[in-house]
């Protein structure tokens, strides 16, 4: 079905990205590859001033850490990627550069400020130049 999928997941909600990540493993042609990514966000300048700095690349390395954790409990092969910025923007340049034809991203019970999907997936949906499956989770 498609060739190249991109499971952005967020290691705060794992739980929810193995979900999408066997559901991706379903929708993979063979000879297909899943793409894994986690985004961590940049600190604001005025923020960033009190941490240590090396708290971005310390959370790029748990985070590939618990990918790779991931990838072995599942048994299913993938390549993990660690982007930097806003979740949105990352997973979009991210299918743009492995040349995605599908996204499959996790969408949280909204509240009032992101009623519909999410704000992040919101916007993966709605400037993906790919297909995009939202997986409703509550």
């Amino acid at each position: 079905m498609y060739k190249k999928i991109i499971v952005p997941i967020e290691i705060g909600a794992l739980d929810r990205g193995e979900k999408a990540f066997r559901k991706a493993s379903t929708l993979l042609d063979t000879g297909g590859e899943i793409v894994l990514l986690n985004v961590v966000e940049e600190v604001p300048t005025y923020v960033a001033i009190d941490l240590p700095p090396e708290l971005l690349q310390n959370a790029a390395n748990d985070a590939e850490e618990k990918l790779g954790r991931l990838i072995r409990t599942c048994g299913i092969p993938a390549m993990i990627e660690i982007g930097h910025g806003r979740p949105a923007h990352s997973i979009l340049a991210a299918a743009e550069a492995h040349g995605a034809d599908l996204i499959i991203i996790a969408s949280h019970t909204p509240d009032f400020s992101n009623y519909f999907i999410g704000a992040t997936a919101d916007r993966v949906v709605r400037h993906a130049k790919c297909s995009v499956l939202v997986d409703r989770q509550r």
